[in-house]
């Protein structure tokens, strides 16, 4: 440690409280208030407490951080109640120590959970979170304990490195990581009698064994924490990977794919045909993809799952696709409109009939605005109907049809069974051949909104797309009414956001010159990475458009066979945004980074024509 901390020994409220007001986070009269209302708000945690499995049994403290922090003190500066983060990185600078707010993604559960015993780790409120310079790196709520630390070097038999975490951040990660384990290690002897057969042939194990793996109660306990700690992550998937010695999970979290756990090699076929039996699917089947579906009740709201399951040369990969209906049913103003655009796709969504088009590539966030999009046009007058493949997530504002390959019924006949079905809106999730694409031509001259998506790089090449499939342009021009192109850039973490300046070349790279006399280059942020992004720098993802309107102009064009280099010119003499000046305006507003921006638009043919982004 450095200068002398003015707080000694263990840490009591009277002291924390007198740290907090020469800090100047809260005042005079808050602590006062504070002292009179700690005697009864110690007592209700501590009767809370005593009802919770990880404390049941064990002597209990309650520490000074946790009544002040549960008494939710106003911050003297009106930024909000006092948190105990906040407290906990005060007194971590008054001890000269670093703070750190725990990452389950960051943690080792081998390593957390092999160096301290779970009872100890419990007492003492304290965790083992890694290896710097050879030393272990113990986080604690109680930095002022010398008799912990004297007692974690003897139990360790090695050099210590402390850093102060929130007690709630600890006795989380205890219960999360050291349940898990045990969960892990009644699996793994309940299944070690599984044979080392080669992996290939593992695929063909009997129905017997895969009843009983995945009915196991320890595998019920393991996969429900893997399900639940995915959606406190914020995962978009889940994947369980299975390797030669043992299993992976990964979650991909805004677009990145992490590691988080690594499973002994026999509870894998286990785990895997517990959420085969959930998503309803075969679990005797192991050789053939299957795809299923689960739907978890979380916090008072319903998260749906896409399972979907492949054979590889060491055994069955899951991949698992969460839903989650804050996020895939959204208002239209946030889902990356710019003010114009959200203007224009407003008068676009409000027309009687048409067809509307999304295009781009596969993980752009084509559902969250269609989905998004029906669900702002869905009223008790309105019949809104979707044929999907599949049916991402279930809601009742919608009639939801899924094409079923084995039943004969692909998108084309699907349509043309829902033509007859009195719709105003229709939904066609994509339009794959040339009998889709003219039902849906069909369908938009008959008085019906269409929506659906292509795959094409661009808004002007649906164009083409749609004549390449057989669609003649005059059909095209008299239907078709917009098309927006659209990708997903990840957000700048604003916990760690810091200006930094676009060089020259930087800017070549993204088609335009940087205007003179700006000494170190254009002013734009990035991440610097910190515990709230997971050191990533990012923190969400944001989406950027392309819309363009067939105006006049365009459906002059369309009709007369125009190619899309004519319909991008056009379309930029009208004002339209393209998806390249699109990501340019989010890095200029200090949204996003060059390499986002680069990363999603690098390829496409229209470039900003200055550094006004």
């Amino acid at each position: 440690m450095g200068a002398q901390p003015e707080m000694q020994g263990e840490l009591k409220t009277v002291d924390v409280l007198d740290l907090l007001v020469r800090r100047g986070l809260i005042d005079e009269a808050m602590s006062r208030d504070a002292r009179v209302r700690e005697g009864a708000q110690r007592a209700r945690i501590l009767k809370e407490a005593m009802g919770l499995v990880e404390v049941r049994g064990a002597a209990y403290r309650v520490s000074a951080p946790e009544v002040l922090s549960s008494l939710r003190l106003p911050r003297a500066d009106g930024t909000g109640p006092l948190t105990e983060d906040a407290i906990m990185q005060t007194i971590a600078n008054d001890v000269d120590l670093p703070w750190r707010r725990l990452d389950p993604l960051d943690l080792e559960l081998g390593f957390v959970t092999g160096t301290l015993s779970r009872p100890f780790a419990r007492r003492h409120v304290c965790l083992a979170i890694g290896e710097v310079d050879s030393r272990v790196v113990i986080a604690v709520a109680e930095p002022l304990d010398h008799e912990l630390f004297e007692s974690l070097r003897r139990l360790t038999g090695r050099e210590l490195r402390l850093v102060v975490a929130s007690k709630s951040d600890i006795q989380r990660i205890i219960s999360e990581f050291y349940g898990f384990k045990t969960t892990l290690e009644q699996a793994k002897r309940e299944f070690s009698r599984t044979d080392d057969a080669s992996n290939l042939e593992q695929l063909f194990r009997l129905k017997s064994d895969a009843e009983l793996d995945a009915t196991d109660q320890s595998i019920v306990a393991a996969v429900d924490y893997l399900l639940r700690h995915a959606c406190e992550q914020r995962a978009s998937d889940l994947h369980l990977e299975p390797k030669r010695n043992e299993g992976l999970v990964r979650y991909r979290i805004d677009g990145v794919l992490h590691t988080v756990h690594r499973l002994p090699k026999p509870i894998v076929p286990a785990i895997t045909s517990r959420l085969k039996m959930m998503a309803r699917m075969d679990i005797a089947e192991r050789r053939k993809p299957q795809d299923g579906r689960i739907k978890l009740a979380r916090d008072d709201r319903e998260i749906e799952i896409r399972a979907s399951t492949m054979p590889t040369v060491f055994g069955e990969k899951l991949v698992l696709r969460l839903f989650d209906p804050d996020v895939l049913l959204q208002d239209l103003g946030e889902l990356g409109f710019f003010e114009t655009q959200q203007k224009v796709w407003q008068e676009l969504i409000s027309r009687p009939h048409g067809i509307i088009l999304l295009t781009g590539p596969t993980g752009s966030g084509k559902t969250t605005t269609l989905y998004s999009t029906l669900r702002a046009l869905a009223s008790p007058d309105v019949n809104i109907v979707t044929i999907e493949d599949p049916i991402e997530m279930v809601t009742e504002a919608f009639n939801q049809v899924q094409v079923n390959a084995r039943m004969e019924l692909s998108f084309a006949q699907t349509l043309r069974t829902v033509l007859r079905q009195d719709p105003d809106i229709i939904m066609v999730g994509e339009i794959r051949d040339r009998e889709t694409a003219q039902y849906a031509v069909q369908a938009a001259l008959t008085g019906h909104l269409v929506f659906s998506t292509l795959h094409t790089n661009d808004a002007a090449s649906a164009f083409t797309r749609l004549i390449d499939l057989g669609i003649e342009p005059f059909l095209l021009s008299s239907t078709l009414i917009g098309v927006a192109a659209q990708r997903l850039v990840r957000r700048i973490c604003e916990s760690c956001a810091v200006t930094t300046f676009l060089t020259d070349e930087q800017a070549r790279l993204l088609g335009f010159m940087l205007p003179d006399g700006l000494g170190e280059g254009l002013p734009v942020r990035e991440g610097e990475g910190c515990v709230e992004c997971r050191g990533t720098g990012y923190r969400g993802r944001s989406a950027i458009f392309e819309l363009l309107p067939v105006t006049p102009a365009v459906r002059e064009l369309v009709h007369a066979g125009a190619d899309s280099h004519q319909l991008v010119a056009t379309a930029r003499r009208e004002g339209v945004i393209s998806l390249h000046e699109a990501a340019l305006k989010r890095l200029g507003l200090g949204q996003t980074t060059f390499e986002e921006v680069y990363r999603a638009t690098s390829s496409e043919v229209w470039r900003a024509p200055s550094a006004t982004a």
